[in-house]
């Protein structure tokens, strides 16, 4: 039987939300609406059951959250929200290898196994979301990494932990009928603010708060010797004690909850409030921005410079993603650094100069790791009388931050690529006649120093002088022929580490069995990315958006492209993991002589498949690279 026009059009509009649905067809999109059933299942029901081993419909979320539970490893579960289908297979079969269950009442739309597969004959954009290797390793993998994370993320109080970790006391009840003085002095007498009504199964009915007190009792006169039942809130949020603090949250944002009722079997056990989940993110982004604002000192900014290394954590913990935690690293190192020059200003005068300051190499492309030391250079303008007088100026200054930041735990480049060093402190003509001389003789310091100052961006100061540096160098640098080749045949340089006896070819020498993530995986895709937009007069500095508008200028698709800004993004992420302990290590941190370096051996099958597929694509990338610019 048709849906109803109105019914069909409302489930096209949900669905666009999500992908794979966004890039459907309209077409595709009503055959889907209109093959598709609703489907409800209570909290704690089982949705889809991994016993059976059979094929089942496809489900994708309309409104709830359900857990999907491995059989084999019942503490690894993943959070699957609205929007979000399972199960699903590489072949779009949507076979159940895995249980799922509702977290709270849940509404999923229903596809039948046949329509499924006829609607992956159908659809492009279904197929390929079917069968994205690449991404969908990619997303198991980010799932892996949470499941990893977890117990440093419950011993720093993240939001994965369960909601019963956060029960501070014995709930306070009563039953329904308790006289409401009575309910509000045993209140007063275990100096809380709430109270539970339960039934004779102690199951919770209703919840009495302060805020009640005042709506439902002060201000309406009500009698205090009516039962509380008629004052309380019926029906209060309720979460079984296994629920973790994120799912916990959301429930409460979605309801407008400020208390949540904890049961076990049914059975009140527990009440936390938002500020108990709240207080979970202890080290959150404003948490930190707000500590940065308001440091009075150079030692007060060290507990924020050590709360971004715990923030890092945290979110490499809840499985955040590789581009947006390292922008976030370097969003937060940037408002850390803006905020020194604020207190250093007071003991430097630069008035009447403008300057700006560089970010360069990963700090300029907002690529930053755990472990990245300090790149940056200053960029000034000033009457040709007062140059040398401005730059010394500026030198103290620098000389003065960079030696803050290493305060900071920003580690000094051991090549000196830093402001404080006068060949990095240079007028805007200064800088051009540089570029312009790496550009026309090319030599392997040229190219070199090309992959640090090429990635440059504005920080501090009139970030003008530094956009119309970057507008010079976009305009002459795709004529430079030589430079761009040597630059190419530079980029080629780095093998991928893979074998052909075994997976991954390892160091055999100081660092036996192990393999560098930077100098043999993500600097491939920095440094091809880097000739590209060069070649192509391209100003972006970040490597992923790169590699997406040179695809466009190559005509590539963008499932390319994608691919390998997913690979690059994956090695970003296992830098990350290694340098925090949490991959190829015996835990802690890993030492800064070797922050890259991974026994490839020792990570799980999935992120093994997965760097054998990052590596892939690396070496892909190369080659279009050498079809391109270096011949």
């Amino acid at each position: 039987m048709t849906a109803p026009r109105l019914i069909l059009e409302a489930t096209i509009r949900f669905l666009r939300a999500h992908e794979p649905f966004a890039r459907m067809t309209r077409r595709d999109l009503e055959y889907l609406a209109g093959h598709v059933r609703l489907a409800y299942f209570a909290a704690g029901s089982v949705v889809v059951d991994a016993a059976s081993g059979a094929q089942c419909p496809l489900h994708v979320i309309q409104r709830g959250h359900v857990r999907a539970i491995d059989a084999r490893a019942p503490a690894d579960a993943t959070l699957l929200g609205p929007g979000e289908c399972f199960p699903l297979g590489p072949a779009g079969q949507a076979v159940a290898s895995v249980g799922y269950v509702a977290t709270e009442d849940v509404f999923c739309y229903q596809l039948e196994a046949s329509e499924c597969q006829a609607l992956r004959a159908s659809s492009v954009a279904f197929a390929e979301f079917c069968a994205q290797s690449l991404r969908t390793l990619l997303h198991q993998s980010q799932g892996q990494v949470r499941r990893q994370f977890s117990q440093r993320a419950v011993e720093q109080q993240t939001l994965l932990q369960p909601v019963r970790a956060l029960i501070r006391r014995a709930p306070v009840s009563c039953a329904a009928a308790t006289p409401l003085r009575a309910a509000l002095e045993r209140m007063s007498a275990e100096g809380v603010g709430t109270i539970a009504v339960v039934d004779d199964a102690q199951r919770p009915i209703g919840i009495f708060t302060l805020t009640d007190l005042m709506e439902r009792v002060v201000l309406p006169g009500a009698d205090l010797g009516g039962p509380v039942s008629a004052v309380m809130t019926p029906s209060p949020g309720a979460v079984d004690e296994e629920t973790t603090a994120q799912e916990a949250l959301a429930v409460m944002a979605t309801h407008r909850y400020h208390q949540l009722v904890i049961t076990r079997a049914g059975a009140l056990c527990g009440v936390v409030s938002e500020r108990d989940l709240f207080a979970l993110q202890r080290v959150s982004m404003q948490y930190v921005i707000e500590a940065i604002r308001g440091a009075r000192d150079v030692e007060a900014l060290k507990g924020a410079a050590a709360d971004i290394m715990t923030l890092a954590d945290n979110l490499l913990a809840q499985g955040a993603a590789a581009e947006p935690l390292t922008h976030t690293i370097a969003s937060l190192n940037d408002a850390l650094t803006l905020r020194l020059f604020a207190l250093l200003a007071a003991d430097h005068d630069l008035e009447g100069i403008d300057w700006c300051w560089l970010s360069l190499g990963s700090e300029g492309r907002r690529e930053q790791t755990i472990a990245s030391d300090q790149d940056n250079a200053l960029v000034f303008e000033v009457a040709e009388p007062q140059r040398e007088m401005a730059r010394a100026r500026l030198l103290a200054f620098a000389h003065a931050a960079n030696q803050a930041l290493a305060a900071l735990g920003v580690p000094l480049c051991p090549g000196n690529i830093m402001a404080g060093n006068p060949a990095h402190c240079l007028s805007a003509d200064e800088w051009r006649g540089r570029f312009a001389s790496w550009l026309r003789e090319p030599a392997p310091e040229a190219l070199l120093a090309a992959n640090i100052f090429f990635d440059f961006r504005a920080l501090a100061g009139q970030a003008p002088l530094a956009d119309a540096l970057r507008r010079w160098l976009v305009e002459v640098a795709p004529d430079s022929r030589l430079f761009l080749r040597l630059l190419a045949t530079n980029a080629l340089a780095a093998e991928p580490p893979l074998g052909v006896m075994r997976a991954f070819v390892t160091d055999d020498g100081v660092h036996r069995g192990t393999i560098d993530l930077k100098a043999d995986g993500t600097r491939i895709f920095v440094d091809a990315a880097r000739a590209f937009a060069l070649a192509f007069g391209i100003a972006e500095t970040g490597t992923a958006p790169r590699l997406r508008l040179a695809g466009r200028r190559l005509g590539l698709e963008e499932r390319e492209t994608g691919a390998y800004a997913d690979a690059f993004h994956f090695l970003q992420l296992l830098r990350l993991r290694a340098q925090r302990g949490h991959v190829g290590s015996e835990g802690g941190p890993a030492p800064h002589a070797a922050p890259n370096r991974i026994d490839p051996y020792a990570l799980n099958e999935l992120d093994q498949r997965m760097l054998k597929e990052a590596l892939r694509q690396a070496r892909l990338l190369q080659k279009l690279l050498e079809q391109t610019l270096a011949r």
